[in-house]
């Protein structure tokens, strides 16, 4: 693939495989985010998802096919006609383009949340020290936390730790972020907070990749639904279109045991 400098945050996956001892947990996934796009990703738990997310920015190395963010190959580099993996600082290099929010939030424990944010833009990316603390500040304030910036991790609740992980994935200020079921470790009154974040994300045109099983939630903010099972991805489509009408038997079976009859379609 050719370097596509005019885009920003263009995810192109092709005949993507991956494999952990003998089964295939990924099986040829074909799928391209456009720049600014919202994805969610839906399906049954051992579908896929949340692998197909962590090969986006080579956390798993793919075992075929090739990713591919701006042109630019992910994790490999393409050599006398083959693929070589890159070298670890390289790969780290393009891990700032790409932004990652876990579900169990990942701060360091030993860190303040605005040090938690502060810490990569410093580091890898050898920012100044008091813009990358600016920057950190202008984050949490956009997350609704500026007044817990020197509160340690086990001082805030889990919605609060989840927005300090958004802030922190934000702070590269990255092509593409991705979300890994980021309210599936929360307490049912927590996941609205974090919710909004990511909904008033999905409007500022940054390309955000969801895995989640909040199915209102990716009614209303994704642009495109698409539905994996048995590392497949079976059906892809506008929301209204997969929620209103899916064309799959699998995918109807599948949101008939998720969504409440009360859900107003």
């Amino acid at each position: 693939m050719t370097a596509a400098p005019a885009t920003k945050g263009l995810i192109q996956l092709r005949d993507v495989r991956k494999s952990f001892g003998g089964t295939e947990v990924l099986k040829g996934i074909d799928l391209t985010v456009e720049p600014g796009e919202v994805v969610a990703i839906l399906g049954p738990s051992g579908s896929g998802k949340s692998t197909l997310l962590r090969t986006i920015n080579h956390l798993e190395k793919v075992d075929g096919g090739t990713i591919a963010v701006d042109g630019e190959l992910v994790g490999y580099a393409v050599r006398g006609g083959r693929l070589h993996e890159l070298r670890e600082h390289e790969i780290l290099r393009q891990r700032t383009h790409i932004g990652m929010v876990f579900q169990n939030f990942n701060l360091f424990p030993h860190l303040t949340a605005l040090e938690n944010i502060v810490e990569a833009p410093v580091y890898a990316q050898k920012k100044d020290k008091a813009q990358a603390r600016e920057r950190g500040l202008e984050l949490l304030r956009r997350v609704g936390l500026e007044d817990r910036a020197d509160a340690y991790p086990r001082q805030l609740s889990g919605g609060q730790q989840q927005r300090v992980a958004i802030a922190r994935a934000l702070a590269l200020d990255p092509k593409v972020v991705l979300f890994d079921e980021p309210t599936s470790a929360l307490d049912p009154e927590l996941v609205g907070e974090v919710l909004d974040v990511i909904r008033a994300l999905a409007s500022s045109g940054t390309t955000l990749v969801i895995v989640t099983h909040e199915m209102g939630f990716a009614r209303d903010v994704a642009d495109r639904v698409v539905f994996m099972d048995e590392g497949r991805v079976v059906e892809q489509g506008t929301p209204t279109q997969i929620f209103g009408d899916p064309r799959h038997e699998r995918t109807r079976t599948f949101l008939s045991k998720v969504i409440e009859p009360a859900f107003n379609l």
